[in-house]
């Protein structure tokens, strides 16, 4: 189920990018990957077609957390970790408002943990843009609850000894109905994974990989480098084969229970042993096969899961208006007054 077409689109409203940008000075290092996420939603929300007075942008705490700050819509820079909960306010309070959740790794998956899992639950119709470079990048280079096992930090000088939270695994593992992954150099995949995102009714969660030139330069290079990107990914397209490759030569087949990464031609293997992508599957467990490939096969992009599902800020709106149908209109204190009460003496 997408989202219904803004009243701005019915009329014919076109929207530019710089409807979107304001003018404060962007305060990210040179070079951090949040600008390009930053220019992706620019571009991503024109097309989109939501006003900017419909549209609010909420963030907890961290460097990717100061996006609101250069957004030319209404915004929210809330406390660490709780973006998510103030988000799904705004969204259950004013549902026609466009609701968008700005965090990073340690913001949305430390500290901000049970508020995410528990918006994805619900599946409260939230945009949610997770940055992850993999590194606490605003405290100055402490390890993240992404960070891979053996990690050299500031607050691991010996390497961590704990394995990393993988966003995706979490998301399917907490009931969502939307995943998907982009690159923050690929700046047209990450702009059209936010629009599937936004037409999606529902938690939609989008993990980008970016990168923290000062904490953790590089910790996305072996996928993000452009001569080898073409390998060592896939971009995951619905009813779509699986093929990758700077050829398009290479596929994903389902061998037992396993997936293998196979060259078309070689082996065997031929065009009609290629998968085909079903992001509408309401099982997860491909899609939770696909997001997590490492070591030789492709990291997965693009969007991963995409599945209808009631959304909770519908559901209350409806469950209310049940009610009052039921009751009639009455006050606040007509309310109080027909139910039990009790006098403290």
């Amino acid at each position: 189920m997408e989202r219904k077409i803004d009243k701005a689109t019915l009329e014919g409203v076109k929207y530019e990018a710089k409807n979107f940008k304001n003018d404060s000075l962007v305060k990210w290092c040179p070079g951090c990957g949040d600008h390009a996420v930053l220019a992706s939603l620019h571009k991503a929300m024109a097309e989109i077609g939501v006003a900017p007075e419909d549209t609010v942008v909420v963030s907890g705490i961290g460097c990717s957390s100061r996006l609101p700050y250069y957004m030319n819509t209404y915004g929210f820079h809330s406390i660490h970790g709780r973006g998510a909960a103030i988000a799904t306010g705004v969204k259950t309070a004013n549902p026609d408002l466009g609701v968008w959740l700005i965090t990073g790794d340690g913001d949305c998956l430390a500290i901000g943990g049970n508020h995410f899992i528990h918006a994805l639950r619900r599946n409260i119709d939230l945009n949610i843009v997770l940055m992850n470079n993999k590194i606490y990048g605003l405290t100055k280079g402490q390890y993240s609850p992404t960070s891979p096992r053996g990690f050299v930090t500031k607050s691991s000088p010996f390497g961590t000894v704990e394995d990393p939270f993988i966003p995706a695994e979490l998301v399917f593992g907490a009931r969502g109905k939307f995943f998907a992954r982009s690159l923050d150099v690929d700046m047209k995949m990450t702009q059209e994974c936010m629009i599937s995102a936004a037409k999606h009714q529902g938690a939609a969660v989008l993990e980008v990989l970016v990168n923290c030139v000062i904490f953790n330069n590089g910790i996305h290079r072996e996928y993000s480098d452009r001569e080898i990107r073409e390998e060592r990914t896939i971009y995951l397209r619905h009813g779509e084969k699986m093929i990758y490759g700077k050829n398009k030569d290479k596929g994903i087949v389902l061998e037992g229970l396993q997936l293998k990464a196979v060259t078309i031609g070689q082996d065997g293997y031929t065009m009609d042993d290629i998968l085909v992508h079903d992001a509408h599957e309401p099982s997860p467990v491909l899609h939770t096969m696909l997001a997590m490939m490492q070591d030789d096969m492709p990291l997965a992009m693009g969007v991963i899961r995409d599945v209808a599902a009631p959304s909770y800020e519908v559901a209350v709106a409806q469950q209310i208006a049940e009610v009052q149908a039921k009751s009639g209109k009455e006050t606040l204190q007509q309310h109080l007054n027909r139910i039990a009460t009790w006098e403290v003496k």
